[in-house]
């Protein structure tokens, strides 16, 4: 086995970052001047196979070269395994997503959390926390690392330094990244991951967060073309649901949606939704101009003869224009909206219609909601620490300061959803009509409605 040497100051071990530092700031300076050259020369732009040749090359090239200086000042030796180690660093930086790529390519992290270049902990879809080694030489390296992710992420201004110190966008893999600086001690980013991008009931069914009486009910509600607003706490799986009753939708619909930062990616898959815009909202640029919230985009949305209008999540003042396309003639409506149960979903509506520019007051925001959401289905954990649908509320009507509505679903003795108050007589046939099985939901409970 052939060995290689590490160039003077390196040290053996974690030694490995600092010197995929040295050789991909070589292979770099050497990639961009050999662009030059063959522009120059008026040759075409090399695609990303010949790029990928091209670096492999070049590696080869440097890696020899360190070998060469280290044999010649005395440095120590590391073996084939840490050569590769390093030329894959050096790969992922240049086409990849850096010292995340490897936690990226491991299906069962869930949440990559990173304090620090050297304070990387991640967390299973069990729940379970680990460390892991750095993702970055330093933290100035991290800070590379993420300006790299914002600028191939393209389609719009992302700034991430002291004057803009937050930065929110997606991953190549679909992968939500957050990061922060200035504002901590240390340059930190989240990224979480979407390890079920083409949600189904079926799926949900599979994965335990409703049974199959369950799923066939809200299969009944999308095709019934009933507005839903799906809440919970955070990382307990709204966007998945999303995605779930999303696929429900007929294909020959119309779908526009709504994001502070794509992840939904309904436009990706033309054999389910052929017909979809995918909108997100857009920072200002460094002059402070040129910002679109969702509220905005919200209202674009209606102009575009949508069938269904879906925002990824309610967090601000698009919760008006949202309950307004609700009402107005897109029924079948989503959204998703961060609470920590059921009715308190109607709380967190009200608060953001609250402080949005129309001021509207409670009673006056009760009214809306009342007139626009028909379904609330809310998202928990049972007593086994897994992702369940907990309660279902049909929204029955506003009583001044309060949202009148029956849990038709709601937390049994493990926590997942039961069977609760009957819905409806005029839902319970809508639904019926969309295609629910009559006779099973008669079985559960609801035979006197029938």
């Amino acid at each position: 086995m052939s060995e290689q040497l590490m160039p003077p100051g390196v040290a053996p071990g974690g030694g490995e970052l600092a010197l995929a530092q040295v050789v991909r700031q070589r292979v770099a300076a050497r990639l961009a001047a050999y662009a030059g050259e063959r522009e120059a020369a008026g040759l075409p732009v090399e695609d990303e196979q010949a790029r990928r040749a091209t670096v492999t090359m070049l590696l080869a090239e440097e890696l020899g070269e360190q070998r060469r200086l280290a044999l010649a000042q005395g440095g120590p030796v590391i073996g084939a395994a840490v050569q590769e180690q390093v030329a894959q660093t050096v790969r992922d930086e240049l086409f990849g997503t850096g010292g995340l790529e490897r936690l990226l390519a491991d299906e069962a992290i869930e949440n990559i959390c990173v304090n620090g270049a050297d304070a990387v902990w991640v967390k299973n879809g069990a729940g379970e926390w680990r460390r892991e080694a750095p993702v970055a030489a330093s933290d100035e390296e991290l800070v590379k690392l993420v300006r790299t992710l914002a600028a191939r992420a393209g389609g719009e201004e992302r700034r991430f330094d002291r004057g803009m110190p937050r930065l929110n966008l997606q991953l190549p893999d679909g992968s939500r990244l957050f990061a922060v600086m200035a504002v901590t001690g240390r340059v930190s980013l989240t990224v979480r991951r979407h390890r079920f991008p083409a949600a189904s009931m079926a799926e949900l069914v599979r994965l335990g967060v409703c049974d199959e009486q369950l799923a066939a009910f809200l299969k009944a509600l999308v095709q019934a073309r009933k507005n839903i607003v799906i809440g919970g706490g955070t990382n307990v799986g709204k966007t998945t649901v999303l995605r779930a009753f999303a696929h429900e939708i007929p294909c020959e619909e119309r779908l526009v949606t709504v994001e502070d930062t794509f992840e939904l990616g309904l436009d990706t898959d033309a054999s389910v939704h052929p017909n979809v815009v995918a909108m997100q909202a857009r920072e200002p640029n460094i002059e402070g101009q040129g910002g679109i919230d969702q509220a905005e985009l919200v209202r674009w949305a209606l102009r575009m003869s949508p069938d269904r209008v879906i925002v990824g999540e309610i967090r601000g003042a698009e919760v008006i224009p949202m309950c307004n396309a609700m009402s107005q003639g897109n029924d079948g409506s989503l959204s998703t909206i961060h609470a920590s149960t059921s009715r308190g979903v109607f709380t967190k509506l009200a608060s953001y219609a609250a402080q949005a520019p129309e001021r509207l007051t409670l009673e006056a925001t009760n009214l809306m909601v009342a007139s626009a959401v028909h379904f609330v289905v809310h998202l928990g954990w049972d007593v086994a620490g897994r992702r369940v649908i907990d309660s279902v509320r049909e929204v029955i009507d506003a009583d001044g300061a309060q949202i009148v509505s029956n849990e038709v679903y709601r937390p049994g003795p493990d926590g997942r959803a039961v069977a609760a108050t009957p819905l409806c007589v005029e839902t319970f046939h809508d639904l019926v009509a969309a295609g629910w099985d009559a006779q099973q939901a008669s079985s559960q409970w609801w035979g006197a409605a029938s």
